[in-house]
C-alpha cells in the first residue's frame, strides 16, 4: 500500500486574505450556540436581546482569556517576545481558558442585568459542546490536537508497520479523507496518529444530544445543565487528554493540565447538582418552561 503524505488545505484565499478553516468552524460554532440560546430563551424567559448582547461582549473576552491560558503553560516560549502573545493567528487556544472567563464574565454579566446566573448558563451549556465539537474539526484540517502514533513507539518508533496503522483506523469506518490527513508528521515520524480531534468531536455530540433530551424531562432542575456539561465533557476530555501528544503541563512535573482541570471539573458539576437541589431549592426544569 502507498502512503501519501498529502495534508489537506488549511484555509481559503479571498484576494489578499487568507480565512483559515479553524476560525471558520469556531464561528460557525459560535452561531449555532448563539442560535440554540436565543430558542431556549424564548422558552425560560430570556430576552434574544440579552443573549446577543452577552456574547459580543464574552466571546472576545473568552478568546483572550483562552490565549493567555495558552500563554501562561508555554511561557518559556513567549518570555523573550511579549509581542507574539497576542499573535493568534501563529495558534495556541486553550478551551480551558475560554470557559473559566466567559462563566466568570457571564456572572458579571447576569449580575449587571439582574438575570438567573444559572438560568443563563442552563442556556448555553448545550451550545458550549455544539461549539466545541465543530472547533475541532478546524484542528483536523492545522494537523493538531491529534494523539500518539497508532500502535505506540518503543524509543521514538512506531511498533506497527503503515499498513498496519491505516487499517486500524479504517476498520472503524472512518472515512478516508480523515484517515488520510491523519498520515502526518509527529513526535514518532510520519505516521498514523489516533484522531483524537475526531473522538472529541463526537463524545462532544453525543453529549450534546444527551442534554436536548434531558432538558424536555423531570429528572434535571434549573441550573443542572452546566453541571452535567461540566461532568460531561471533562469525564472524556481526561481519558481523551492522555492520548494527546500536546497537551500543557505544569511546569515539568509531567501532570497535565486538562486533566487536573477536568478532575475539577467533575466535582464541581458534582457539586451545583447537590447544591441545586439541597441549598439553593432550584425548581424543576420543565417548571421553568413558559407555557405557550
Amino acid at each position: 500500500m502507498t502512503h501519501v503524505f498529502d495534508p489537506l488545505r488549511n484555509s481559503i484565499s479571498i484576494g489578499p486574505l487568507d480565512i483559515y478553516f479553524y476560525s471558520l468552524f469556531i464561528l460557525l460554532g459560535v452561531l449555532i450556540a448563539l442560535y440554540l440560546g436565543i430558542k431556549e430563551g424564548e422558552k425560560i424567559g430570556i430576552k434574544g436581546d440579552y443573549i446577543l448582547d452577552g456574547i459580543i461582549i464574552i466571546l472576545p473576552l473568552s478568546i483572550l482569556g483562552a490565549r493567555l491560558y495558552y500563554v501562561a503553560f508555554e511561557w518559556d516560549r513567549y518570555a523573550g517576545d511579549l509581542a507574539s502573545i497576542f499573535a493568534f493567528r501563529e495558534g495556541g487556544l486553550a478551551i480551558h481558558g475560554a470557559f473559566i472567563v466567559a462563566v466568570v464574565s457571564a456572572y458579571i454579566y447576569t449580575r449587571y442585568r439582574k438575570l438567573d446566573f444559572l438560568k443563563v448558563l442552563d442556556l448555553v451549556a448545550p451550545g458550549f459542546l455544539v461549539a466545541q465539537a465543530l472547533g475541532r474539526w478546524g484542528n483536523f484540517f492545522n494537523q493538531e490536537a491529534h494523539g500518539y502514533v497508532i500502535g505506540g513507539a518503543t524509543n521514538g518508533t512506531p511498533n506497527l508497520s503503515l499498513d498496519s496503522q491505516r487499517a486500524f483506523l479504517e476498520q472503524f469506518g472512518i472515512p478516508n479523507f480523515i484517515v488520510d490527513n491523519m498520515y502526518l508528521q509527529g513526535p514518532s515520524g510520519l505516521a498514523y496518529y489516533h484522531p483524537t480531534f475526531l473522538y472529541e468531536s463526537l463524545w462532544n455530540l453525543v453529549g450534546f444530544a444527551i442534554m436536548l433530551i434531558l432538558r424536555r424531562t423531570r429528572l434535571i432542575r434549573s441550573g443542572d445543565m452546566v453541571a452535567i456539561y461540566l461532568i460531561w465533557y471533562s469525564v472524556g476530555r481526561f481519558f481523551i487528554e492522555a492520548m494527546r501528544t500536546d497537551s500543557l503541563y505544569f511546569g515539568d512535573s509531567g501532570i497535565r493540565t486538562a486533566q487536573v482541570i477536568s478532575i475539577i471539573s467533575i466535582l464541581v458539576g458534582a457539586g451545583i447538582l447537590v447544591l441545586n437541589r439541597t441549598v439553593f431549592k432550584r425548581p424543576n426544569y420543565q417548571d421553568v418552561l413558559i407555557k405557550e
